[in-house]
């Protein structure tokens, strides 16, 4: 008997999850920095780009890098290169600490292919 409660259990909670949709696209971010929370709607795929800049590169190239961090001002401008080191040469992020998930690939590529000009 209490296998079978455990076995409708388990196929009621199964049915529920894939009930809810969820490919719908996620609005909301959290992004954690050293000196505080920040929690916001991004809109853009400019802006959730720029979210992953500052995250996962602006922490290496403002101590490392001799070049400017990236800014939502600047950032434009260095989309090929982005490119190249992130997609080509895979040679950022760098070291064993920060890696990319694979939907923040996706939201780097998406603004990449968003400042081409057709």
């Amino acid at each position: 008997m209490i296998i079978l409660v455990k076995l409708i259990v388990q196929i009621s909670l199964t049915l529920l999850a894939e009930s809810t949709d969820s490919h719908e696209p996620i609005k909301e971010y959290a992004f954690i920095s050293k000196h505080s929370y920040k929690s916001y709607t991004i809109d853009t795929s400019k802006e959730k780009a720029f979210q992953i800049l500052e995250n996962k590169c602006n922490v290496c190239h403002s101590k490392r890098n001799k070049r400017p961090v990236f800014t939502l001002d600047n950032m434009d401008p260095w989309e090929d290169d982005v490119y190249k080191q992130v997609f080509i040469k895979k040679r950022m992020p760098k070291g064993k600490k920060i890696k990319l998930a694979t939907f923040e690939y996706q939201e780097l590529l998406t603004w990449i292919t968003s400042t081409k000009k057709i």
